[in-house]
């Protein structure tokens, strides 16, 4: 039986396994390879560490599932242009805390702008949306759940930071080594 490639994106495919190679007059299927409910990359997870602000969360850990919101356009972009991100809370390794309501929060990496993703549920997870390229997610208990809040007065339980977040400045590094990176808030 004779095969055919088109193109090298499908020939990658085919070599990860992903394609299926149909006779020569069929194209190859690429069925399952973006399925909506399919896991999201690692590479776009935020990984939650705790604080250890509150007692019994030594062990706590999290990830926050970043994945691009869905469009009938193929990206989702904010107003400013920005890309539209779903996010999915998950912790494990925690106890429920008695008292108190756990809540996720957004914030850009200068934390001038917050944004309430949300209570979490008895499963500890949660979901919510943000538009910034760079952001931290936050996890705090709050005496109360108020939908309505803008900011957290709360202890913060964990926190992460998005990949892209994770980026900065040259300052101290190379030709500009005079320049401290503690300075510009990175270590």
């Amino acid at each position: 039986m004779t095969h055919r490639f088109i193109g090298t994106t499908t020939a990658a495919l085919a070599l990860t396994g992903a394609a299926v190679l149909h006779p020569v007059d069929q194209a190859p299927s690429l069925a399952g390879v973006c399925a909506p409910d399919a896991d999201p990359p690692v590479y776009y997870a935020v990984e939650l560490v705790t604080t250890r602000n509150l007692p019994a969360t030594g062990r706590a850990t999290g990830v926050g599932e970043v994945t691009f919101a869905s469009s009938p356009f193929g990206v989702a972009l904010s107003p400013d242009g920005s890309y539209h991100y779903d996010v999915r809370i998950r912790l494990e390794g925690m106890k429920v805390p008695p008292q108190g309501t756990l809540v996720a929060w957004a914030t850009t990496t200068e934390v001038d702008q917050v944004r309430r993703l949300g209570a979490l549920d008895e499963r500890l997870t949660t979901t919510g949306s943000v538009d910034w390229n760079k952001f931290l997610l936050v996890v705090t208990l709050e005496a109360s759940d108020d939908p309505a809040a803008t900011a957290w007065t709360g202890p913060i339980v964990l926190r992460g930071m998005s990949r892209s977040g994770m980026m900065h400045t040259m300052a101290g590094h190379g030709p500009f080594q005079q320049e401290l990176c503690a300075r510009y808030g990175y270590s």
